[in-house]
Order: C-alpha cells, then sequence, then structure tokens
C-alpha cells in the first residue's frame, strides 16, 4: 500500500500528471502577463493571482478530488481617442474653432491682388 502523506506529491499524481502540467503552465502565464504590464508602466505595481483548489468527496472509505485552477491578472489598460464634439453633436477628427493649414485653398493670381 503507498501512503502519500505529501502535498507535492498529491498535486503531481492529480489527474495523471495533467494537473500539475496546467498549474506550471498557468504560473508562467500570470507572471508573463504582470511582467508585460510591469515593463510598459515601469513605475506601477501590477498584482496577479493564481489560486488551486481541491474538492474532497468521501463516501464508505474512498476520497475523490476534483480540482480547479484559475488566474486572475489586471485588465490591459487601453488606448485612448481624443475628438471634438460639433454643435450637432457629431463628432470631428479636427477642432471646430481652429482653421485647418493643411486643406486645399483657392490660389489668388498675383496681378488680382
Amino acid at each position: 500500500m503507498k501512503i502519500i502523506r505529501d502535498s507535492q506529491a498529491l498535486v503531481g499524481m492529480l489527474e495523471g500528471g495533467e494537473l500539475n502540467k496546467e498549474f506550471s503552465a498557468k504560473l508562467q502565464e500570470v507572471l508573463s502577463e504582470l511582467a508585460d504590464l510591469s515593463n510598459d508602466s515601469p513605475k506601477s505595481t501590477f498584482k496577479g493571482t493564481l489560486n488551486l483548489k481541491l474538492d474532497f468527496a468521501v463516501a464508505n472509505g474512498m476520497v475523490t478530488i476534483n480540482a480547479d485552477v484559475s488566474t486572475k491578472t489586471p485588465k490591459r489598460p487601453r488606448r485612448a481617442s481624443v475628438y471634438w464634439v460639433t454643435e450637432g453633436g457629431a463628432l470631428s477628427t479636427e477642432h471646430p474653432q481652429q482653421q485647418d493649414m493643411f486643406s486645399p485653398r483657392e490660389v489668388r493670381d498675383r496681378e488680382t491682388a
């Protein structure tokens, strides 16, 4: 009879070793995501979680173990877009009170100027 007393051994054996593979992969995903966020904003601190939940059900001396792995990382910030609101409530990419310097203009003849 093989006795399991070590949690590390138990986690390594659950689901035929697949749980440990998934848990290790999720650990890398969380750390990679936090590192990316930190590289984008080095003055900020980013936190994440990796949870391993084990549910035990015992009946007639036999235990059934169901596992769940979950992660949580910060939501990635999105870039802001800036537009102006016109009098009619529409959006404009140009400030309504500024003249466009680059749009085609009428050229005056030197003789008529």
